[in-house]
């Protein structure tokens, strides 16, 4: 089945309605559509002319929704190259001028600190291959390296049983939901 495509609908904005194709990989579980319509529903509030980034990126389900609904610039950050070629084609296909890429992992993007001039982050999607491990860090590291806002707002999707006690003290969790294996929550970055 490696060679197998698969496909997520953008729901709203200037590309409701348009698929976006990814391939099959082992670990590669899109944001289902209930989860996104929910999650952006949340968002409609904090997209208009935003900056995003969509760390572990796979399908590119939540960047190339945020772009659809009006955010200004997102990076999307992913480091296998089979999903950065099905991203560029994506991009390409939907003329997305708005969205970057880079192939990269999310830990390595995370080790560079923010450079004066750079934009900061309105809105982060961290939504890891479950099991990996790897929230955790990612967490610690997006608010040490000074790549947030100062009022940034993060969503975070994980495997319904694991225990957030790591998250930085000023993230404060605006929303939660759960369904199934899966738990979504939004999160305010408070200035400490």
């Amino acid at each position: 089945m490696a060679g197998k495509e698969n496909k997520v609908r953008i729901i709203a904005g200037q590309w409701g309605g348009r698929k976006i194709a990814f391939p099959s990989i082992d670990g590669l579980r899109p944001t289902t559509d209930p989860i996104r319509e929910t999650l952006f529903n949340w968002l409609q509030a904090y997209l208009p002319n935003a900056h995003c980034l969509d760390l572990y990126a796979g399908s590119g389900a939540l960047g190339f929704e945020a772009a659809s609904r009006g955010a200004q610039h997102v990076l999307m950050v992913e480091r296998e190259s089979r999903i950065i070629k099905s991203l560029r084609n994506n991009k390409e296909l939907l003329q997305a001028e708005t969205i970057q890429l880079m192939q990269r992992p999310a830990e390595d993007f995370l080790r560079t600190k923010h450079k004066s001039g750079e934009p900061r982050f309105d809105v982060v999607f961290l939504d890891p291959p479950f099991r990996h491990g790897a929230l955790a860090e990612c967490c610690r590291s997006l608010e040490e390296s000074g790549w947030l806002a100062d009022e940034a707002v993060i969503y975070l999707e994980c495997e319904r049983k694991l225990d957030l006690d790591f998250l930085p003290s000023n993230w404060q969790q605006h929303r939660s939901k759960s369904t199934g294996q899966v738990a979504y929550y939004l999160y305010h970055r408070e200035l400490t």
